[in-house]
Formats: C-alpha cells, sequence, structure tokens
C-alpha cells in the first residue's frame, strides 16, 4: 500500500485542486505523508497543512519544485521541508513568477500571431491567482477547441521543440541546489528521465555528469518512484540513486490535468523509509 507522496501541486501553480481538496483526496485514499511542492510557490502550504488536521496523523511536508535550465533541456529540483518564512527566499520566488507570467505572455502572443488565440484573461482566470505556468495555457486550448488534451498543447505547440515556446528566467541546477540549502530546504531531483529524453540522450548514465555536480553542491536525493515509470526504470534509478548515496524519493506528480491516465495519489510513491530518511536529514520534528 502507498503511504507516501512527495510530488503534488495545486492551484497555487499548475494543479485543478486547492491545497484543502488535495489534502481531502489524499487522506480519503489512506495516504500518511505528502508533500505540497508547487512550482516557484509555497502559497499553499499553510492552507494544505490546516486541512490535514482534519485527518490525524496525516504529515504535510513544506515542499517547492523550482525548474532550472540545462543546454537541451530542463531539471527540476524539488526542496523538502522548505523554510516558506524565510524573506529572501520568498523575494527569489517572486522573481522566479515573475519571469514565469512574462514567458506565458510571450506564448499567448505567438499562439496568436500562429492563428490559435487564446485570451490571457483566461490563462489567468484559470491560474486562481497562483503562479502562472504552460498548463494553464494548455487548459485555455483545450476550451478553445484547439487540441483535446493538455498534453497535447506541449506535444505540438508549447513544448520546448514547440512553435510557441518562450525562454524563460534562467536558473541552473547547481543555483537551485545552493539557494534550497541556504533556506534549510533538502534538494532532490524531480523524475531525472525526463533530462535524457528532452536532450536526446538514449539512456539514463547520460545523467551521471548532472548528478555529480549536484551531489557535489549539496543534493539529498533522486526521484525514484514517479508518475508512470517502468519497472526497469525504476531499478536503474534505485541503482543510481545507491551510487550517488541520495535517498530515493517520488510521487506522483499530480496535478488533476485532465489528461488520460495521470498517475493519481496513492498510485505511486517511495516507501516510508525514504521520508524518515529525509526527516532525520531535517531536523524537523514531524
Amino acid at each position: 500500500m502507498i503511504e507516501v507522496d512527495l510530488h503534488l501541486h495545486t492551484t497555487h501553480s499548475d494543479g485543478a485542486l486547492t491545497p484543502a481538496e488535495l489534502v481531502s483526496l489524499c487522506g480519503n485514499r489512506g495516504l500518511k505523508v505528502i508533500a505540497v511542492s508547487d512550482h516557484d510557490s509555497t502559497d499553499g502550504i499553510l492552507e494544505a497543512l490546516g486541512a490535514a488536521k482534519e485527518f490525524p496523523g496525516m504529515i504535510v511536508v513544506p515542499a517547492i519544485e523550482m525548474s532550472t535550465d540545462i543546454p537541451g533541456a530542463e531539471v527540476h529540483i524539488l526542496g523538502y521541508f522548505v523554510d516558506y518564512l524565510d524573506v529572501n527566499f520568498q523575494r527569489t520566488l517572486r522573481e522566479l513568477r515573475d519571469g514565469r507570467e512574462d514567458r506565458a505572455r510571450g506564448m499567448v502572443k505567438r499562439l496568436s500571431k500562429l492563428g490559435f488565440p487564446v485570451s490571457w484573461d483566461r490563462v489567468e482566470a484559470l491560474s486562481g491567482g497562483g503562479a502562472i505556468g504552460r498548463p494553464h495555457i494548455a487548459r485555455a486550448m483545450v476550451e478553445a477547441g484547439y487540441v483535446e488534451y493538455p498534453r497535447d498543447a506541449f506535444d505540438k505547440f508549447i513544448g520546448r521543440n514547440g512553435p510557441a515556446y518562450v525562454e524563460r528566467t534562467k536558473l541552473e541546477p547547481v543555483e537551485a541546489v545552493r539557494m534550497l540549502l541556504s533556506n534549510r530546504a533538502l534538494p532532490v531531483v524531480a523524475h531525472p528521465t525526463y533530462v535524457s529524453t528532452k536532450t536526446g540522450a538514449d539512456n539514463i548514465a547520460d545523467l551521471w555528469q548532472v548528478l555529480t555536480e549536484l551531489k557535489e553542491a549539496g543534493l539529498v536525493g533522486l526521484e525514484v518512484y514517479y508518475g508512470d515509470y517502468s519497472s526497469d526504470q525504476v531499478s536503474t534509478l534505485s541503482n543510481l540513486a545507491d551510487q550517488f548515496g541520495l535517498i530515493p524519493c517520488g510521487g506522483s506528480d499530480y496535478h488533476a490535468s485532465g489528461n488520460p491516465s495521470e498517475p493519481e495519489p496513492g498510485m505511486v510513491g517511495p516507501p516510508m523509509e525514504s521520508f524518515e530518511a529525509l526527516l532525520a536529514l531535517s531536523n524537523t520534528d514531524p
């Protein structure tokens, strides 16, 4: 039985459920430990912590997901036990969210020139006041009838190689790791196979250089149990985590996106031992 999910999103970034709705879903499915890990935002954490009081024994880990860039791909870094009251950290997050919004505006303009206009007002409304990102544009495109599912918008228009793609404010993986460590958060690489896939690499061994640099910078974990990973991928990543001395983490990366076959809370996650290892490093009382 899956009891831990360390990768979840809410309406404070690109998820479709409020923090309270997400906590309720997870609690009713028997999850004991969850992490609210919105993109460049910690605004949903307090609501999630409050909602968890309805589920005695549930632990909500304050977390975040940060997008960083390497040539040809993105590397996402999760931060666990983040200090969401850190003023300097929040200032940086605001700058990153502003960069996301600028990029989103640029994509909307490009879509219009391509003959697929979407309303910026609608994109903002879909964000619900949270950090605006590409998934909100994708949902607007579904509503407009341009694509069937949000993932189609990424595949055809707003993915890295799409005609409407716009670069955003650059942040390197090592910078994100150091930023999280200065916040006393624990940095973990999210969905690592995406790195090799988006760079055109043939296999996961090409992560070696990235992980070597990040381990030296202070990386503590690797997302091994994720979304729709196959058993072979999990086995390969587990071995890689062992070689680098990283905690094997994971989760569903649930957004309630509307894409078919989206992994949901309770379907995938790391063992409780992984959370306990993170907890021991955090010096935090659960």
